[in-house]
């Protein structure tokens, strides 16, 4: 890793503050919220720095600490009522407009792929469809929240859509990550994400655009006023 452009580890460092930055406005600027996430992405970047997730033959394997704590927090998050009034206070413009950082996400998965650290079924020329979500979202953006022209099935369809589509490239990179459940990619793994700081991508990116996308879909099925 040490043998990749710098300029790969900036764009990646920015497309992950900008992320932070959309869902902190996304909440109203809630302390709490913002506290949270410098904390985890803090923690992770020690961790990620130390090389402690690129040991790939544990059992469990050590790629789980990245993604089952948000995992587990977003869970809480729809269970418990405090949670439930978080994700309902989210400004849904915001939450939209945070799904363009799929675009540089993208971007730098293919520059990863070229320099054999990813497979190239986790980028667009393989499997990955993503960058679609992101370079849609400002135009949902503005005609569902701007002109106000996309009616709440559009935004529940896109939503799903795109949900459907961060799933198909989450699964194929965790059985691509060299860990004894690999199923995939065994001739160019998965391991640019086990490495600081692209393994702020599952840690992350990934649950910050999961919960845009939950958080969206649950107001626009639950809260009958306008999106």
């Amino acid at each position: 890793m040490e043998d990749l452009p710098a300029f790969i580890k900036i764009v990646f460092a920015l497309t992950t503050f900008l992320t932070i930055i959309l869902f902190y406005t996304a909440s109203r600027r809630s302390v709490n919220c913002i506290v949270i996430l410098i904390i985890w992405s803090g923690l992770q970047a020690f961790v990620g720095w130390s090389e402690f997730y690129t040991v790939t033959d544990t059992i469990p394997p050590r790629f789980l600490l990245l993604i089952a704590p948000p995992l587990l927090f977003i869970l809480i998050l729809f269970v418990i009522h405090t949670g439930k009034q978080f994700i309902d206070h989210l400004d849904q413009r915001y939450l939209t407009l945070l799904h363009v950082v799929r675009i540089p996400v993208e971007l730098v998965l293919f520059w990863l792929f070229v320099h054999k650290t990813i497979p190239e079924l986790m980028t667009f020329e393989g499997r990955n469809f993503d960058i679609l979500s992101g370079i849609t979202a400002p135009i949902v953006y503005y005609f569902g929240f701007i002109k106000k022209t996309l009616s709440r099935t559009v935004l529940i369809i896109w939503n799903v859509i795109c949900l459907c589509l961060l799933f198909n490239v989450v699964i194929n990179a965790i059985l691509s990550v060299p860990t004894p459940f690999q199923k995939f990619a065994f001739d160019q793994p998965n391991i640019g994400v086990l490495y600081f700081p692209f393994n702020w991508l599952p840690a992350c990116i990934v649950p910050l655009v999961l919960l845009a996308h939950l958080a969206a879909l649950r107001q626009l099925l639950f809260n009958k006023s306008e999106p």
